[in-house]
């Protein structure tokens, strides 16, 4: 019995000797931190861009500050100098005018005087300039440092126009013109065409009527010149009265009826038979040419008349 104690106890001992919970060990076991490795702190210089970078800026900045400076003196300077401003109607070049008066265009610049030509409204000023009656298109320019350059375009008549008791000179659209003082003027005197109509109705007249002094002349040379007057009221029938035609005994004025197309066909098969119809009927006082394979002459009845009296 007294040999088993010892062995007993080693036993026991061996036991003890085995491995401790991790708990246990690890209140016994010294505390303390494991040095780590130092970490790196990088600093951002000015949010991450370059000093250059802000040097730019800043030059950019005073840049457009100097510029937008000079920019607000100089133009408060163009708009109120003395220098810039329309003072005298001799500021004020005009050319292209003949018929229009010079008071005429400097009329339309009375409420820029003592203002700087840059604040003048060129497009306005166009625009007035082209509502005067002879005036067909204008071009205003600025100067610098005061003036300004009027450049007009004049209408140029084609025809007198009978305008109720009165003549009035007609452009080619149809643009009733006064006429102008001191001036002598050979147009023919069309009818048809007065202030009654609507402007757009009138061009076309006047087309027309270009067209057939245009056809005539390819015909014959100069024959526009032996037109006294063009009827253009009915629309399918212009009716003109003509002296001196080709071929003729006299000089005598006839009026023909050309309708409203072929007018060079019909004016060659005029030139080529005048002198014939003549002979047949004396006297000729009227032709109508409207109709393609028929003629009507009409002979003068007042000569008849007066040739039988004489005898």
């Amino acid at each position: 019995m007294e040999r088993l104690k010892p062995i007993q106890r080693n036993a026991i001992g061996a036991a003890d000797a085995g491995p401790y919970r991790p708990e246990l060990i690890a209140e016994d076991e010294p505390r303390y931190l494991r040095r780590q490795k130092p970490v790196e702190i990088r600093r951002k210089k000015l949010g991450g861009r370059g000093w250059l970078f802000y040097r730019r800026i800043l030059i950019f900045a005073v840049v457009g500050a100097a510029v937008a400076t000079v920019a607000f003196y100089g133009m408060k300077f163009l708009l109120y100098s003395p220098t810039m401003l329309l003072l005298k109607p001799d500021q004020i070049e005009v050319t292209g005018n003949h018929v229009v008066s010079r008071e005429a265009v400097l009329q339309q610049f009375l409420h820029d005087r003592n203002r700087s030509v840059l604040r003048i409204s060129l497009n306005n000023r166009r625009t007035q300039l082209e509502q005067l009656p002879w005036v067909e298109s204008a071009t205003v320019q600025r100067i610098l440092p005061n003036r300004i350059r009027v450049e007009l375009t004049e209408r140029t008549p084609i025809a007198f126009a009978r305008n109720g008791n009165e003549l009035a000179l007609i452009d080619a659209h149809g643009v009733l013109l006064d006429r102008p003082r001191e001036e002598e003027l050979h147009f023919p005197v069309v009818s048809g065409a007065s202030e009654d109509l609507a402007r757009e109705q009138r061009e076309k007249r006047m087309q027309l009527f270009q067209e057939f002094m245009k056809d005539i002349d390819l015909v014959r040379g100069g024959s526009s010149q032996n037109v006294s007057e063009v009827d253009l009221s009915n629309p399918k029938d212009l009716r003109a009265v003509m002296t001196g035609l080709p071929s003729a005994n006299d000089p005598q004025a006839v009026t023909i009826h050309f309708g409203w197309s072929d007018f060079s066909g019909k004016y060659k098969m005029l030139v080529d038979n005048f002198s014939q119809w003549q002979a047949n009927a004396g006297r000729v006082q009227s032709i109508d040419l409207q109709y393609a394979r028929q003629v009507v002459v009409n002979p003068d009845s007042s000569a008849g008349t007066m040739a039988a009296k004489t005898k």
